[in-house]
């Protein structure tokens, strides 16, 4: 175990084990790991923990707070909308895809029906007049 320098350290160290097990006494149950929720949870003002005063102890909670870290909500919906827009911006794109494919082949189409119509009336106005009549029954 470390040596603990004074009475406030050893408060500050309780405090920061009782968050991290989930424990607190002062702060609400659900509040994060951080340097002012150990400091109030300690019953002391934030800005009596500082780096300068207790280094070793400030190191354990931002190595804890990095280890431990739960992405927020707003982050983890943040991820969500963004991979939901990555999804649909891909799927504009498969889809801007198939319609120029299908605008492509529309129009091939189209241009086939249009030479192969005027193949058609050229063959017509070229035959030889029909010898054949019909009769009348």
């Amino acid at each position: 175990m470390l040596e603990v320098k004074d009475g406030a350290e050893a408060a500050f160290r309780e405090a920061f084990c009782r968050l991290k097990n989930g424990n607190p006494r002062v702060v609400d149950s659900k509040s994060p790991v951080s340097q002012n929720n150990v400091a109030k949870e300690a019953g002391r003002d934030p800005s009596a923990l500082r780096k300068s005063r207790y280094p070793l102890l400030i190191s354990e909670i931002q190595d804890w707070i990095s280890k431990n870290r739960q992405p927020s909500e707003e982050k983890r919906v943040s991820d969500q909308l963004r991979l939901r827009v990555n999804t649909l911006q891909q799927r504009i794109s498969q889809l801007e895809a198939d319609r120029d494919l299908s605008q492509s082949l529309l129009l091939e189409a189209h241009d086939r029906i249009i030479e192969l119509s005027r193949q058609n009336e050229i063959l017509i106005s070229s035959s030889p007049p029909a010898n054949v009549h019909r009769l009348k029954v």
